[in-house]
């Protein structure tokens, strides 16, 4: 007889998702070898001295509205393994050049006294799905399926499958109040004309209502520390500094997971599928990339508002108009001259990120798929804009361009941090056209990465409804 395999399941990728998967199956009595190519755990959760001794920058991820509010990690004991969220005193700070500035904080009344006119149209938009919003994100974050609470999706879906173009107009009067509903859908990395695109606006601004836009203190890595704690008490066991290049490779298990995008899964066993579905997964799209910088501050950011100080995220781009030329630019192939600026101020809340009275600054913009460009002038610029000094301020800084970010994580495909695009023909088609679109045709393995429902961000439903579809497959664990 053949010996028996030593783990049930072998996780490959230790991101969010291949951690959410990892735990789902242990926590239901299976043994479990988590594998990763790099020589930490993680993924997009780590933190680095990229810029001086002593300034703690995250390389990736940063704030985390949707780690908070995942259902899944919400129902793991992460404060017993060391997590802390910090929660500043608004989530989001969004200024336009004259120094006026919407600032999103947990009361839907207080975020809406800073939209000025259009505080009564704020409040009627937001205020409903905000109230509700315990049973309506349960429902986005999930593949297909028969909806438990239909008509709180159905009044939430009617706005969100609109484009942020068309519901911001219809909703909204003010510059102010546009601009800042822009800078929220943006986060789509998709063209803000596209239906769908308000979806991500509502999210995020309903999260910072709901559940706030926490940091975790030291740094995502501590996510990420906690996690492995976690599954290391429940017996997982991890193995580093390991790519995977074929499934002969891998130890023997029962069940094999990929917590990578369909471009490694075709590298790793692309003439061991079907051809169809190897058609499909060649036929995946990735969306633009990213440019980052990291900043090392003598000072914090001189912000011509001071309501920016309150904030651990500031929105960088000015009006819709602006946000929406600059978004639409990076699909056409080309680099904003003003970029829209996606910044985090974490030293401003977190004294662990940086000796002294100094501090750090994470900022990034999107760019074309794979671009080389370097866009640190114009970060650093339009930063400029909108707090004059900054660069006075500086005592290093750090860049990473998409190539930068591939080598950090292979599953950032040409510096696309959401393992493809998210609009609306690939958002319900993540990687394949199928009602369980975890399951690939061969038995046992299973897709669990942010390139399956419900897609990018650090929540790990990915990984825990990749591993509950395993469960009922395999071993009938519902």
């Amino acid at each position: 007889m053949p010996e028996k395999a030593r783990y049930d399941a072998v996780v490959v990728g230790s991101g969010p998702n291949g951690l959410a998967c990892a735990i789902t199956l242990l926590k239901a009595g299976k043994r479990v070898l988590i594998i990763e190519a790099k020589p930490s755990v993680g993924g997009g959760m780590r933190t680095g001295e990229l810029t001086l001794p002593g300034f703690q920058h995250d390389i990736c991820s940063a704030i985390h509205p949707l780690g908070i509010a995942s259902p899944f990690f919400r129902s793991l004991p992460l404060r017993e393994h060391g997590l802390e969220w910090i929660f500043p005193p608004a989530a989001l700070a969004h200024p336009l050049e004259n120094g006026q500035t919407a600032l999103l904080v947990r009361s839907v009344k207080e975020t809406a006294k800073t939209m000025r006119e259009d505080s009564e149209n704020y409040r009627r938009l937001i205020e409903p799905l905000a109230s509700k919003w315990d049973l309506i994100l349960p429902e986005i974050l999930a593949p297909f399926h028969i909806p438990k609470h239909p008509f709180q999706l159905l009044r939430f879906g009617l706005s969100a499958i609109q484009s942020a173009k068309g519901l911001s107009k219809r909703k909204f009067n003010s510059p102010l109040t546009r601009g800042f509903f822009a800078g929220l859908a943006a986060h789509s990395i998709v063209p803000l004309e596209q239906p769908i695109t308000a979806a991500f606006g509502l999210v995020l601004g309903i999260l910072g209502h709901a559940a706030g836009w926490p940091m975790p203190r030291g740094g995502s890595a501590n996510i990420t520390m906690a996690l492995q704690s976690y599954i290391k008490s429940l017996g997982g066991e991890f193995l580093l500094n390991t790519k995977i290049g074929s499934l002969e490779e891998l130890p023997s298990s029962e069940l094999v997971f990929f917590d990578l995008t369909p471009r490694q899964i075709l590298e790793i066993m692309a003439e061991r599928l079907p051809k169809g579905y190897r058609r499909q997964l060649e036929g995946y799209r990735y969306g633009p990339g990213v440019f980052k910088m990291d900043f090392a501050l003598n000072h914090p950011v001189p912000f011509k508002s001071p309501e920016c100080s309150l904030s651990g995220v500031v929105h960088l781009g000015g009006t819709f108009e602006e946000i929406a030329s600059s978004e639409g630019e990076v699909w056409k192939g080309n680099h904003p001259e003003r970029p829209f600026v996606i910044l985090a101020q974490q030293s401003l809340f977190d004294p662990t990120r940086a000796p002294g009275k100094n501090h750090t600054l994470w900022a990034y913009c999107h760019v074309p798929n794979g671009s080389d460009f370097d866009m640190s002038g114009r970060i650093t610029s339009q930063i400029e804009r909108f707090a004059p000094g900054f660069s006075k301020t500086i005592l290093s800084q750090s860049k990473m361009n998409c190539s930068d970010f591939q080598s950090y994580n292979n599953n950032y495909v040409g510096g696309d941090i959401n393992g493809g695009v998210q609009n609306w023909r690939q958002l319900f088609t993540r990687p394949t056209l199928s009602l369980t679109p975890y399951r690939t045709p061969l038995k046992g393995i299973y897709i669990c990465s942010s390139s399956t429902p419900p897609g990018g961000g650090v929540h790990g439903m990915c990984g825990y409804y990749a591993a509950r579809t395993a469960l009922k497959d395999i071993y009938g664990i519902e």
